[in-house]
């Protein structure tokens, strides 16, 4: 596509709706109330609704100015920055979370209310939600399994939609941004409203990118991608509660960064003629997510009852040689349940009870295997209890789980590639925690809280070439389930002109799982990677400051470390394999003059004589700049035991942001950002990026395929109220 035209469709673009929210409002008053209203904001991750300065467990909040002010290809790119947050990518299009060094099956996603399930095990599988749609993400750092059961032994991420709109008001929107880089052009359109009781929530959003490049590799063939989704919510709200249905379809085609190279050049063989096309080329992968959710809430004299019902099928098939038949395709049907009793304060008792769970079947219909089909079913009860006694908050509860899981036998071409198996397992978790809030500014949280998971169905029976990992994997039948014991200690202090958080953590698990090479190898074209487990512990801590000695002014930075290793191993094997780089964050943000402003009007007398003016034309208001650094220190804790992993040497990225309300006539008529993301054009390979490992450059001797190079964003956000 041509740039002009897009540049053009940009400008002609509206932006979607500011979130209905009193962000601009904070803007206006003092920094540090702004702060002191935060720790009023309500959470909904550890035990139902309570207020972020009651909550023992260490919580991260993306709110929605600052989603907007991000440049990034997906959701989790957009989080991925939050101390103690890392991604683990497969080139610009593809992002996995990170908590604390854990990932995978480890960290649950939570989207309209209900986990979000599809093939999450795989590399280079991403979270098939429209970012477009989150108004605002809660992070969840340490075991989380009270609430969710298994696989939520890192975290959770929940991803809130657009709140529903207040009685009477409708609003429709549209957004539009455009990076630089890869020549990424994406656009949303949505209209929600509520009138009467009867709420709506409709959103068709498309995003398109050719390859990106670098200054080492060029353009990287085989990294663009297309992604196209949609959303409709219908609902009633009424005093008794309410009760939504929300469907959504979201189509991602990304192609699959080879690495191969000329022998002669060094350079990336392309797989396209053009390779700034928008369009798909060999190979590449086509990802297809259904969701339906049924959302309800009924009020009760002593608390409020919630029922949460969802569907899902996730379709996965890898194009090889062959844009018409796949060679893997999976299918993967999900139910997921959530029932549960949430008790209003008394005083200063509240209680929670609940189960929920999920059935799932997998099903091949390729020609090519990696998994065999698969039936799961489990389920989960649980009850939480909290109890406020003066600046002391307790907390505490406990939960049983139960995971059944079925694999059916596989013959291919007359040879048995899968044994049917089934593997039942039994967890009991539990957490208990405190917080002292020592002062209006001061506040200590501790928490100790046992997780749980088993091993994904990829851990347990893979056996094939996996194509977007470009490995062979194999599993392990006679794994054990993971279980860990988390402690926290956290500190945050909120003044007039400081604000500071300490997070630290320690964390054991028992039967960690973890794929390692494997030199004997069934394919010779493909490296073999076998799952096993060991042992672990886990140190870190995140650390944070922000100074304001002016209300405009914000220095803020935040580190982020963690130490994982293998317990009882050799020197080559006594660390987790990918645990991210120690991260260093620095921002200086100038919050220019709220209504600074260029006026076209007329000047005149009122009727006691004395002069003011009607404006007619337009101001900038919360108009900010701020220069970020984000400094990667040396990754050499690494998994060198058959050359699992590679060290990584620290980079700096230099990053700019700039960001202003247009406003016209006293009303918001847009919002623009501009982001510029590795100003400098460095040239730097991510620890936790997957193609680090691809082929080396025969000419300049370098391993892999790097980062993208300098991306600059914008970003038009325009309000519409009808």
């Amino acid at each position: 596509m041509n740039k002009t035209i897009i540049l053009l469709s940009m400008l002609c673009l509206c932006g979607h709706m500011a979130a209905q929210e009193q962000h601009h409002a904070d803007d206006s008053t003092d920094v540090f109330f702004r702060h002191m209203q935060l720790n009023e904001l309500v959470v909904t991750g550890v035990t139902g609704d309570t207020k972020l300065k009651h909550s023992t467990a260490p919580i991260s909040l993306v709110r929605p100015q600052e989603l907007r002010a991000t440049s990034a290809t997906n959701i989790i790119d957009a989080i991925a920055h939050q101390p103690g947050m890392a991604q683990l990518t497969t080139g610009s299009g593809i992002s996995k979370p990170i908590i604390r060094g854990l990932g995978y099956n480890r960290v649950v996603v939570m989207s309209d209310g209900v986990r979000q399930e599809g093939q999450q095990w795989g590399d280079e599988h991403g979270v098939e939600v429209d970012g477009n749609g989150i108004h605002s993400v809660e992070i969840l750092k340490g075991p989380a399994s009270l609430m969710y059961g298994s696989d939520a032994m890192a975290g959770v991420v929940i991803l809130h939609a657009q709140p529903v709109m207040a009685l009477g008001t409708m609003r429709a929107s549209a957004a539009t941004e455009y990076q630089t880089n890869n020549g990424l052009f994406g656009y949303t359109l949505s209209m929600a409203g509520n009138q009467q009781g009867l709420v709506w929530d409709g959103r068709f959003s498309q995003k398109m990118a050719h390859a990106y490049k670098n200054r080492y590799d060029g353009y990287v063939p085989g990294s663009q991608f297309r992604e196209r989704s949609g959303r409709l919510m219908l609902g009633v709200n009424r005093q008794w509660g309410h009760s939504h249905v929300t469907g959504s379809i979201y189509h991602l085609t990304p192609s699959i960064v080879e690495g191969e190279r000329d022998e002669q050049t060094g350079e990336l063989v392309p797989n396209s003629d053009d390779v700034k096309t928008y369009g798909k080329a060999l190979p590449f992968q086509q990802v297809k997510h259904y969701k339906v959710v049924w959302d309800n809430a009924l009020n009760l004299a002593s608390g409020y009852l919630k029922a949460i019902v969802g569907y899902q099928q996730n379709v996965r098939r890898e194009y090889e040689e062959d844009y018409d038949e796949p060679g893997l395709q999976l299918k993967l049907h999900t139910v997921t349940y959530d029932l549960r009793y949430l008790t209003h304060e008394h005083r200063g008792w509240r209680w929670t009870a609940g189960m929920n769970g999920m059935y799932q079947q997998s099903r091949n219909h390729g020609d090519e295997y990696l998994i065999p089909d698969y039936r799961l079913f489990d389920f989960g009860l649980y009850a939480t209890v909290s109890k406020t006694l003066g600046r002391w908050t307790l907390n505490g509860g406990v939960r049983y789980d139960h995971r059944h899981v079925k694999s059916d036998e596989l013959e291919d071409d007359g040879v048995l590639r899968f044994h049917d198996f089934s593997r039942n397992f039994n967890g009991v978790t539990g957490s208990v925690g405190a917080i002292c809030n020592l002062s209006d500014h001061l506040n200590l949280r501790m928490n100790i809280a046992r997780g749980f998971r088993t091993p994904n169905i990829s851990e347990m029976a893979s056996n094939g070439v996996h194509e977007g990992s470009q490995r062979y994997e194999r599993g392990n039948q006679q794994l054990k389930a993971e279980y860990s014991l988390q402690a926290d200690l956290g500190l945050d202090f909120t003044s007039r002109y400081v604000s500071a958080q300490v997070a630290l953590f320690a964390n054991r698990i028992d039967n960690y799982i973890y794929l390692e090479r494997d030199l004997v190898t069934p394919d010779p074209d493909y490296q073999t990677y076998a799952y096993t487990q060991g042992d672990a512990r886990l140190l870190g801590f995140e650390a944070g400051v922000d100074v304001h000695p002016i209300h405009s002014l914000h220095l803020a930075n935040t580190f982020s470390y963690v130490d994982a290793r293998l317990l009882h191993q050799t020197d080559d094997a006594r660390y987790l394999p990918f645990t991210p780089a120690p991260r260093w964050t620095s921002e200086l943000k100038w919050e220019l003059a709220h209504h600074a402003h260029a006026t076209v009007g007329h000047h005149h007398t009122d009727h006691h004589g004395a002069p003011h003016s009607h404006t007619t034309g337009f101001r900038l208001n919360n108009a900010f700049v701020a220069a970020n650094i984000e400094c990667y220190l040396a990754q050499n804790h690494i998994h060198s035991a058959n050359d699992t992993e590679t060290r990584t040497p620290s980079y700096t990225l230099l990053n700019l942001t700039a960001g202003t309300d247009i406003m016209v006539s006293g009303r918001k008529v847009a919002e623009l950002y501009v982001v510029a993301n590795n100003l400098l054009d460095r040239a730097y390979q991510s620890h936790l990026s997957r193609l680090k490992y691809l082929d080396q450059n025969p000419v300049t001797g370098r391993q892999g395929v790097y980062n993208m190079g300098r991306n600059v964003t914008f970003k038009l956000v325009v309000p519409l109220e009808l």
